[in-house]
This record gives C-alpha cells, sequence and structure tokens, in this order.
C-alpha cells in the first residue's frame, strides 16, 4: 500500500507539486529494516535435455588441392569437394578438351561423385568474352 502512496506521490511531483519531493526522498526506516531481513537464493534449473555425448567423430579423408599455385591459403580438401579454383579450371579444361578431361576422368582425378560431376558439367560453364565490332564497321580477324 505505501509503495502505492509513493507512486502517487511520484507522479504527482512530477505534475508540479512541489512539496512532496521531500517526502519522496525520505528514507523510510521500518522499510528499509525489512528489505534487510529479505534473502534470495536462486539455482539454475536441471535441464531436461540429456547431453548426447558425441563419440568418435568420424575421421573425413583428404586430398591435396589441385593446382594449388592460385591460392596458397588451402592446404586440404576435403574427399567429395572441390575449391572455386579448383571447379574453374576443371570446367575450363573439359570446355577445351572434352575427350580427355571427361565426367568420369574428373570425377577420378578429383575424388567427386560422377552424377555430381555430370550436373556440374551440365548446369555450369565458364565466361568467355566475345567482343563484337560496333554497328556499320567491319570486324578485325584474330590472328
Amino acid at each position: 500500500m505505501e509503495a502505492l502512496l509513493r507512486c502517487a506521490l511520484w507522479l504527482s511531483s512530477r505534475n508540479g507539486h512541489p512539496e512532496i519531493k521531500g517526502e519522496i526522498a525520505r528514507k523510510d526506516d521500518k522499510l528499509l529494516s525489512l528489505l534487510k531481513d529479505v534473502y534470495v537464493d536462486s539455482k539454475d534449473p536441471v535441464s531436461s535435455l540429456q547431453v548426447k555425448d558425441p563419440g568418435p567423430q568420424e575421421q573425413k579423408e583428404f586430398r591435396l588441392a589441385k593446382g594449388h599455385n592460385f591460392n596458397m591459403n588451402i592446404k586440404n580438401i576435403p574427399k567429395g569437394k572441390i575449391s572455386i579454383v579448383e571447379a574453374l579450371t576443371l570446367l575450363n579444361n573439359h570446355k577445351l578438351y572434352p575427350e580427355t578431361w571427361t565426367a568420369e576422368k574428373i570425377a577420378e582425378e578429383y575424388y567427386l561423385e560422377q552424377k555430381d560431376v555430370k550436373s556440374l558439367l551440365k548446369y555450369f560453364v565458364t565466361f568467355e568474352v566475345k567482343l563484337l565490332p560496333p554497328e556499320g564497321k567491319k570486324a578485325i580477324p584474330s590472328k
């Protein structure tokens, strides 16, 4: 009840009643003594979820990066994955020499699944720059 009274006093002091400011600033010894008797003891609840003990993790097989002279930060690549540089290299090799760099050879060379390589070759291509002559001018043949 006294807390409500203090709240009302505080609100009224904000509304231009300076005589109440002294009442708000006054310490109440009875309330302070009651507050000193309060003791709070808190403990975290036990989690109902049991933490699974991860057993020995399966060792991943790594391979050395091919064409590592482009990016020295990559030391080992997990088998079944390729770096960006390797992807561009194998796509370009397949584009230039499709008889030599078949999906089977790429899968064997980079330790990839053959179906993934076939999808890669089907849906991804490297950029090719073509220079078109301006309209009305003849193109200079390349050497």
